[in-house]
């Protein structure tokens, strides 16, 4: 690869190659790009969906627009799951973990869903990404 000033990690399915800029950059190899991205967009569709799905039961609850600001902040696939209400960062970081009208809701939901699921979501994702199940 051009521009290549760093360790090589080569396999069949592609390289990690260290730019000069310090930076690493996956390529994949052609065969296996055109062969995997459907699955793999379909896994990382079904992380996102899952993350918000079993955070949801965990966000502190009002008005439930919490809830929705993660729905229309996340493009499923992008493998970025954000809230985007402008009081969902307070809410995660700055309140108690759980609410008296119901324990399990409150602050850090995303962390103590993975708590909970991260096995669950990564089994879910192998099998789809074509991994089986372990």
């Amino acid at each position: 690869m051009a521009d290549n000033n760093g360790p090589e990690i080569k396999t069949p399915r592609g390289e990690i190659i260290v730019t000069k800029a310090g930076k690493a950059q996956l390529v994949w190899s052609s065969s296996f790009k055109n062969k995997w991205p459907g699955q793999y967009s379909r896994a990382q569709q079904y992380v996102d969906r899952e993350v918000l799905r079993l955070s949801t039961p965990l966000i502190p609850i009002r008005s439930s627009m919490l809830i929705k600001s993660g729905q229309l902040g996340t493009v499923p696939g992008s493998g970025l799951v954000r809230w985007i209400a402008p009081h969902a960062r307070k809410q995660y970081y700055d309140t108690a973990e759980s609410r008296p009208y119901d324990p399990q809701r409150g602050a850090f939901w995303f962390e103590r869903m993975k708590a909970i699921y991260s096995t669950q979501i990564m089994n879910g994702a192998k099998k789809i990404a074509g991994g089986g199940e372990k």
